[in-house]
Order: structure tokens, then C-alpha cells, then sequence
């Protein structure tokens, strides 16, 4: 630790209180809440979010550095951080830095975590303005200049393209602009999957709010997670008729399904599951509608059904220990498909077959 923090480590250890910087995706913000949950600090946090255009031309601009895109599509006021979450504010570096230096004396340093990469010049910057009194922390792989951070916290696929089988893939001339193009150094840890709030008190407090519902269900439950398509792991309708065959075939050794898309699932995919179990009293669908059950599935559930795309929702199932399996990994391209690749050597994951959960069920 020592080393590792070059001499910060005293002072990262009287750190009282933090400051979380979030993009507005709840995979980003999700993983620095995390953090700051297992370091005892939630209660002591404010929480800020850098705010990008969207919508329309936005959508084809993502690309630009968040000051640019901002300055060529002006954010309206009813769409920044606070108009939309009073109790969320819109991350300014200066503000942020100085009401470090000034609280130094009384509250000591202050911890700052942020993730995504439209935080990135946020928090390098804090970290350039009050270098003596913050200890700023980048979830996700910032890129570039890591020594910008006292640490960052990167899945080990983002250097999948230092192994040989990733520079294999990449064309001579492009591997210069393919990043990181270094191995991790002294002020990186590196991790297996995404950080997430699923910690033990989270799925705790969830069993008992979720206790009501989920408890009389009978057993054994299959929860089934499904996102959608992205650009490394891109799929079609075909998944979802593969899928809901695979899970009629399971379905008599179930006590109940319980089913729930993302914001990201394609509505021709959830057209298919609701038609195909929309009547059947065995599967709840949860539409979006009313609470969000999601870490009460994770509390509740005997196994899992989760399709390749989200890094998130996988490393929050593997997580729990329970058995999880894998639908649609085939079709994971580059990082992803060595994300999936690992899982797998570390036995946390099996692909999904109907004779897998059979066996699974069979012997409960």
C-alpha cells in the first residue's frame, strides 16, 4: 500500500468524507457508489454528475470531449444534474477543489471517486488544484496520463490488447492509437469484473424489503437478466427466440421465472419473451413499472440466466455465489469476449443449456 500510494497512504487513511462524480449511467455511477459503500464513507458523500447534451444531433456527437460538446449544443437548464435530482449537483472542478482546501484543516483530506470517461477531465482536474488535499480515484480505464490519479480501478480486459492475442488483432499501423499501450503501473488495481453496490448489507436489506414478494414464490426461482445489444457483443431477435426456447425447456423444473430487460433491450427482443410467457403464471415479467426489483432478484434468486452483453449485471450475479449462466458470450468481440473468457476459467459462469439447469434443479 505504501508503495502504492508513493507516500499518499497517511493521508488517504484520515479520509472522513467523499465526493462521487458520476456521468449519468447507472453502470459508471453504480460502481463509484460501490466503492464508497465498502469504505464506509456512504452517509458521508455528496454526489455530483457532469451532464452531456442528448438527444437528436446529440447522439452523433458523443464522440467530442464533453467542453466541446457542450459549447457547439449549449445544455438547456432544465437538463442539467440538479433540475433533474435536486439532491445531485453539476460537477465543477473549481468548486469542488476549493471547497477541499478550505475544509482541509477541519475535515481532512477528501476522497474523490469518479467513473466514466466524462469525468475523466473533472477529476484530474480536482486533482491538479488541490493536489495536497484530495486523493482522487478513476474507476475505468482513463486512457492516458494515468499518474493524473493517486489510483485507478480498471477491469483487467481494458489491457486486452497488450496480450499477444489482442495485438494479433490489431493492425500494425493502429496499434500506436490502441489504448492503454503500457502495462498497468504502481497506481492501478486491477479487477475482474465491474465494482456494483451488491455488497452483503445491500442484499441483506434487500431480502427483508423484498421478503413480502419473493419469499412464498416457490422454489427454485430462475431470475432472468436481459440488456441488449452493444457494440462489441451485438445480437438480434435470433437471441431471444433461442432464449425462450431454452427457458421453455426448463421451465417444469422451475418453481417460478422471474424475467426483467434493461433500458437498453431492444423492444422486438421483449416483444418476444412477453409473448411467449406473457400468460403463463409460472414467469413474471417486470415491465418498469413501480420498484425496480433487481437487488431483490439478486437476494432472492437460486440461479441466474444473464445475457453476455453487461459487465455489470454479471459481476453483480457472480457476486452472490450462486450459479449463473451465460447466454449470447458467441457473439463478444475483443475485451468483452476476454471478459467472458475469464469468467469462465474462474468457473463463475457456465453457458447457458436446458440440460445445465436441468442438472442444476435435479440435484436441489
Amino acid at each position: 500500500m505504501a508503495e502504492m500510494f508513493q507516500g499518499g497512504v497517511h493521508r488517504a487513511s484520515r479520509i472522513r468524507r467523499a465526493v462521487v462524480i458520476g456521468n449519468g449511467f447507472a453502470g459508471a455511477e453504480n460502481q463509484s457508489i460501490g466503492l464508497v459503500r465498502a469504505l464506509g464513507l456512504w452517509g458521508r458523500q455528496s454526489v455530483y454528475r457532469v451532464t452531456r447534451p442528448r438527444g437528436g444531433i446529440n447522439e452523433w456527437l458523443h464522440w467530442l470531449p464533453l467542453s466541446l460538446h457542450r459549447k457547439v449544443m449549449p445544455l438547456p437548464a432544465e437538463r442539467t444534474a440538479q433540475a433533474s435530482h435536486p439532491d445531485v449537483l453539476e460537477a465543477d472542478a473549481k468548486q469542488i477543489a476549493e471547497m477541499a482546501r478550505q475544509t482541509f484543516d477541519t475535515d481532512g483530506p477528501l476522497l474523490v471517486v469518479a467513473s466514466g470517461r466524462d469525468t475523466i477531465p473533472v477529476s484530474s482536474a480536482i486533482k491538479h488544484l488541490a493536489p495536497e488535499n484530495v486523493f482522487v480515484v478513476q474507476i475505468q480505464h482513463p486512457r492516458s496520463h494515468l499518474n493524473r490519479f493517486d489510483l485507478v480501478i480498471t477491469p483487467l480486459h481494458d489491457y486486452y490488447p497488450l496480450t499477444p492475442e489482442g495485438q494479433g488483432q490489431i493492425p500494425w499501423f493502429l496499434r500506436r492509437w490502441i489504448t492503454p499501450r503500457e502495462p498497468p503501473g504502481s497506481n492501478v488495481v486491477l479487477t475482474v469484473g465491474a465494482l456494483h453496490q451488491a455488497d452483503f448489507t445491500a442484499l441483506r436489506n434487500a431480502a427483508s424489503a423484498w421478503h413480502a414478494e419473493l419469499a412464498p414464490l416457490p422454489r427454485p426461482l430462475l431470475v432472468v437478466n436481459i440488456g441488449g445489444p452493444a457494440r462489441n457483443c451485438s445480437y438480434g431477435v435470433d437471441l431471444g427466440k433461442r432464449l425462450a426456447a431454452m427457458l421453455q425447456n426448463v421451465l417444469w423444473s422451475c418453481g417460478c421465472v422471474r424475467i426483467s430487460f434493461s433500458r437498453r433491450t431492444p423492444e422486438k427482443l421483449s416483444r418476444i419473451l412477453m409473448k411467449e410467457f406473457g400468460t403463463n403464471p409460472k414467469v413474471y415479467i417486470w415491465d418498469g413499472e413501480g420498484c425496480n426489483p433487481h437487488m431483490g432478484h439478486l437476494a432472492c434468486a437460486d440461479a441466474f440466466v444473464i445475457t453476455a452483453d453487461s459487465v455489470s449485471m454479471l459481476s453483480e450475479a457472480c457476486s452472490t455465489g450462486k450459479p449463473v449462466y451465460v447466454i449470447g458470450a458467441e457473439h463478444c468481440t475483443w475485451k468483452f469476449a476476454d471478459f467472458q473468457n475469464s469468467l469462465q476459467e474462474r468457473g463463475v459462469v457456465r453457458p447457458f443449456t436446458d440440460v445445465q439447469v436441468l442438472e442444476l434443479y435435479t440435484t436441489q
